[in-house]
């Protein structure tokens, strides 16, 4: 039988764009989230990657957010 994993080093977590939230004449309402994993042990500060925007129409830096 497989036993059930405790607490392991990866979690999920999610990445906001920082123009939305700064930024209200944009292409359209809202704000762009990703979801993605991270490992807790290597990674402990917080996470920030450029991906794309559908609501600015561009490549942005998004940061995690808790």
């Amino acid at each position: 039988m497989a036993s059930k994993k405790g607490k392991g080093a990866r979690l999920i977590i999610t990445l906001e764009c920082t123009e939305c939230r700064n930024n209200n004449s944009k292409r359209s309402p809202g704000v762009s989230r990703y979801t993605t994993t991270k490992n807790r042990r290597n990674t402990t500060a917080r996470l920030e990657l450029k991906k794309f925007c559908t609501h600015c129409n561009t490549h942005t830096i998004h940061k995690e957010i808790k």
